[in-house]
């Protein structure tokens, strides 16, 4: 289509310049020979033109009308729609909705001739004129098809003034137009009665069915009613809707519109047609949607609705039987994992259900993760070199300037593999790992991978960051939940169809990292399985971490298999705690349901090993290399070249007396009477531990009291109080506890407050102390003349 500009421009200077051309010799002659009159219908025509394309440039048309949004899942079945600003129903027909049935039916019926005329119809003008005259009435309107939409997008009183109003819309959207289009925003248009526009709106409300699956009956129906809306009201006026229906019908018959065989059928096809309420499910996905595309009319989900269907049901079910236990809400999001699609979406049980609140959104709600964010703290520690699954870490009381995280069964475990750590859900071993691996790379990584809040407050965060100290939602988590059956790759999931490029992906850990925590994560020996489903034919074979939020206000769970990866959330969203809600006993059950109802038929295996990941034996003991004094050895998976490499050292060589009583160093060995013996190389914090709790284990024998050089390494390490921190004492007689973690060997523990001793005592007996106010310096020796120092300071409350 040319620029209408460049028109103006060229138009007049062609018409008063052609025939002075060479080329236009010819026409120059037949010009001449024309009579005067013709001359001056082509000048008025032209001229008529020219004042067209300056109208169409000082009033330009506007086509900004505004639709209801509306939610379609995967096969385009509208979910939910959203009135109009100006409070109408005025479904969006999309061109490819609008079949050829259809289109034919309202072209025959409205306007024979719509493919063929400008826009404005002279012949119908004219019969009109004449009709009107002819009764001294309205007896026959003129109005094209293009004409009723411009009367529908500027709608005016029926005035002549208004009618030339009209004309001049109807020419411009010829002109701007395609038929198509111009067909396509009539059928949006068009009026049914009510607050109900457009045949999509009439299709829905009226015979609840999308218009493709309309029959012709259903659609000659529609046809007649916008000529009447008022007197023929769906529902009510059904006897005389039928009567004209019937009567179109036989003309769509003999238009050759419908075939003689589908006239029979639709003159017999009862009319069963009442108002429906409007299209209202996946309530929360609807509403986080049109926050997200305010501008989107068409929202294209990837629900599908027989998944959607199931979570509903099987969490209202679910939420139904633990209601008297005080949990009142339940949020389930499910992932496609092959392209991250997000295909079911349940923010609560019951939307409708004021009382519980079921209007907020679970999946969106910002809740404590509790224990689920350590399966991505283990990856990245794998992926350091740190751990491998059989690595043994400790899981003893540790004191972080005053932090002292605990198992949430309030007990310790000593000495565990990485494996079990992770499978137990322990709180100390990922708590020093977090340490070990950095909390701002820890949180930074998180950050990247979708994790908002975190990545508003990192510079806040603490250790308790793994322990659920931070805010996530339920969508985010489960995202890069997904990552784990894609080797590590993140995408953000995805909520609607886009035409353009997919979203972006980072691999947040390597392939081998993500088998090894999926290995763990399927493992069903745990605390986290509900209780008597271990020997059910029906367990899921899946991965799966749960998480209980401090206060037991959360319940998480978390699952995946090479299909779908889903995430429950489960409790109260005004945040009360319930005494009995955790991960295991309530969202798992939950968890294990879903999947069963909507993956049960996928393959037991589907975790495979890949090609960056080998096995080694390893030593039990430490997780590490073995050497020669390694007896009892296990398979471990590892990364070549990234996996630490380091030879287990979990026995020493010490010399000793033949009876055992005393040891020796190379400065203070006898000439002879000495025996080489090996002993546990435990750590100081673990031997702490085990004093502690009475746990046997072999001890080396006190050093030699008549040698002179001792090692000044490993000194003790003073557990409490915590370095440079200040403590508040409301009353003067309040004491404060000394503790420290020595080597194995030591036996003996000196206590200094100022420089100035005030106790003697063993390695697991407990000093407490009166502190004075001010700065203070704690020392500890032990009996090795080994030192340790902190400083704290003591203030009034």
């Amino acid at each position: 289509m040319l620029n209408k500009r460049a028109i103006i421009k060229i138009v007049p200077f062609w018409f008063k310049n052609a025939i002075n051309n060479r080329p236009f010799e010819k026409i120059k002659g037949l010009w001449r020979l024309q009579p005067w009159w013709a001359k001056r219908i082509l000048y008025f025509i032209v001229s008529l033109f020219l004042i067209f394309i300056i109208l169409d440039l000082i009033f330009p048309l506007s086509l900004n009308i505004n639709y209801s949004p509306i939610v379609q899942d995967n096969k385009g079945i509208t979910l939910h729609s959203f009135l109009t600003r100006d409070h109408k129903w005025r479904l969006p027909l999309e061109g490819e909705e609008a079949t050829p049935l259809l289109c034919a039916s309202f072209i025959e019926k409205e306007d024979h001739w719509f493919k063929f005329h400008p826009g404005i119809n002279p012949l119908a003008i004219i019969r009109a004129i004449n009709q009107n005259i002819r009764y001294q009435k309205r007896k026959s309107g003129a109005s094209t098809i293009t004409m009723q939409v411009a009367r529908m997008i500027e709608p005016k009183a029926r005035t002549y003034s208004n009618k030339f109003i009209e004309l001049f819309r109807a020419l411009q959207l010829e002109w701007h137009l395609s038929k198509k289009q111009i067909l396509q925003l009539y059928l949006n248009l068009v009026p049914y009665g009510g607050n109900i526009e457009g045949v999509k709106s009439a299709s829905i409300f009226y015979f609840d069915q999308e218009v493709e699956a309309l029959s012709p009956a259903q659609i000659a129906t529609l046809v007649v009613i916008p000529n009447n809306p008022q007197h023929l009201r769906l529902g009510i006026d059904n006897l005389k809707i039928i009567k004209e229906r019937n009567i179109w019908l036989k003309e769509f018959a003999a238009a050759r519109i419908i075939s003689s065989s589908q006239l029979v059928d639709a003159l017999n096809e009862p009319l069963e047609a009442k108002r429906h309420l409007a299209p209202n499910k996946v309530p929360h996905l609807s509403v986080e949607l049109r926050k997200r595309y305010p501008a989107k009319t068409i929202l294209k989900t990837y629900i599908d609705q027989n998944i959607q269907d199931q979570i509903e049901n099987i969490s209202f079910d679910f939420i139904k039987g633990v209601k008297h236990l005080g949990v009142s809400n339940a949020a389930v999001v499910v992932i496609r994992n092959s392209d991250r699609s997000i295909v079911g979406y349940s923010g609560s049980v019951d939307f409708n259900d004021l009382y519980a609140q079921g209007q907020v959104d679970g999946i969106q709600a910002i809740r404590s993760p509790g224990s689920t964010l350590k399966p991505f703290l283990y990856a990245m520690a794998i992926d350091k070199g740190i751990v491998t699954p059989k690595t043994i870490l400790s899981d003893v009381p540790v004191d972080y300037a005053g932090y002292r995280p605990e198992n949430y069964d309030e007990k310790f475990h000593g000495m565990v593999s990485m494996e079990n750590a992770l499978a137990l859900s322990l709180n100390v071993p990922a708590v020093t790992l977090l340490s070990e691996v950095g909390i701002k790379e820890f949180a930074t990584t998180l950050g990247y991978a979708g994790f908002n809040w975190i990545s508003k407050n990192q510079h806040n965060m603490g250790l308790s960051l793994i322990l659920g100290g931070c805010g996530v939602n339920l969508e985010e988590l489960t995202s890069l939940y997904s990552a784990f059956p894609n080797h590590g790759i993140y995408k953000r999931a995805k909520m609607i169809r886009e035409v353009q490029k997919d979203t972006a992906q980072s691999t947040v850990f390597s392939d081998g990292a993500a088998f090894m925590i999926s290995d763990i994560l399927t493992k069903l020996k745990r605390p986290d399985l509900p209780q008597h489903v271990e020997n059910s034919m029906h367990l899921p074979r899946i991965a799966w971490k749960t998480g209980t939020s401090y206060g037991r206000r959360d319940a998480w769970a978390i699952g995946y298999n090479a299909n779908y990866t889903i995430g429950v959330w489960m409790g109260n969203f005004e945040g009360k705690g319930v005494p009995e809600l955790n991960g295991a006993d309530f969202a798992t059950p939950l968890l294990f349901r879903l999947f069963n109802a909507i993956d049960y038929s996928n393959g037991k295996e589907w975790l495979t090993v890949p090609k960056t990941v080998d096995f080694r034996l390893v030593c039990s003991m430490s997780g590490q290399i073995p050497n020669n004094s390694c007896n009892d050895r296990v398979m471990d998976y590892f990364i070549p070249g990234v996996s630490s490499s380091k030879t287990c050292e979990h026995l020493k060589v010490v010399f000793t007396d033949v009876a055992e009583k005393m040891s020796y160093c190379r400065y203070c060995m006898p000439s002879n009477g000495a025996v080489k013996n090996e002993y546990p190389n435990l750590p100081p914090e673990i031997i702490s531990f085990y004093n502690q709790e009475h746990i046997p284990y072999k001890k080396i024998p006190e050093h030699n009291p008549l040698c002179i050089k001792v090692g000044k390494n490993n000194g003790p390490l003073i557990t409490s109080p915590s370095a440079n921190t200040t403590y508040l004492m409301h009353d003067s007689r309040q004491q404060l506890l000394l503790s420290c973690n020595v080597e194995n060997g030591v036996s003996t523990i000196y206590w200094y407050i100022n420089n100035k001793m005030i106790g003697k005592v063993r390695p697991n007996e407990k000093l407490f102390f009166t502190p004075p106010l001010g700065e203070i310096k704690i020392s500890c020796s032990d009996d090795k003349e080994r030192n340790s120092n902190i400083y704290i300071h003591v203030n009034k409350e």
